[in-house]
């Protein structure tokens, strides 16, 4: 009987994974997904994988973000912006920029999964309420995404960075710092806002459910 039930548990987290990683590519693939500022791409992607992270867990979190990292490579080949050597290893320059434009793109989304997934757990394990715990966990998985992803091209592609934007390699850690403040927070506001509503509603119609 304990066989069968955890046989069930499997197969509905499979298919919820595979439920939220339809969203996450049906945005990858329609402007309410990638939306292009300046030189650089704003997403709401992070959204459907903060949120399964928090309902499935942190392994679920990297799956999601598995699949976020690799639509962002799709779509960084075959809708190619100044910007795209940093994130499709097909556009690189070399071996060692298809190295870290697999990096970027791909291992830093898995992270923002597993910080969000981690984070939820601990919120739990110290009681704190639904509301301020998913809003704190969507800023939180949406600034992942935003700091790794432009620290990582600060860290490893500066030089290559400055010359997509037609600056010094001095004037980068200012133009990194600018994209943080104008993209980067706000959508990690946006996606606190969507996590506290979609999460509680998700969070309230599994608990119906296991009643």
């Amino acid at each position: 009987m304990k066989r069968e039930y955890n046989s069930k548990q499997k197969t509905r987290w499979l298919v919820s994974v595979a439920m939220f990683a339809a969203i996450i590519v049906l945005l990858a693939f329609t402007p309410l997904g990638l939306i292009p500022v300046s030189f650089i791409k704003a997403t709401t992607i992070q959204i459907p994988v903060v949120i399964g992270a928090v309902l499935l867990g942190p392994l679920a979190g990297a799956v999601l973000g598995g699949v976020f990292g690799i639509c962002s490579m799709v779509n960084a080949t075959i809708a190619p912006t100044p910007m795209s050597f940093a994130f499709s290893p097909a556009m690189a320059m070399n071996a060692a920029g298809a190295v870290k434009a697999v990096w970027i793109a791909l291992g830093c989304r898995i992270l923002i999964g597993v910080v969000a997934g981690w984070l939820w757990r601990a919120f739990k394990k110290v009681k704190l309420p639904d509301i301020p715990a998913l809003a704190i966990t969507g800023a939180a998985g949406a600034m992942t995404n935003t700091a790794l992803v432009m620290g990582s091209i600060y860290v490893l592609l500066a030089k290559e960075y400055a010359k997509s934007i037609g600056k010094s390699v001095g004037a980068v850690f200012k133009v990194i710092m600018s994209v943080v403040a104008v993209n980067g927070i706000p959508e990690a506001i946006v996606t606190a806002i969507i996590v506290m509503i979609v999460g509680k509603a998700l969070l309230a119609m599994r608990k119906r459910s296991t009643r």
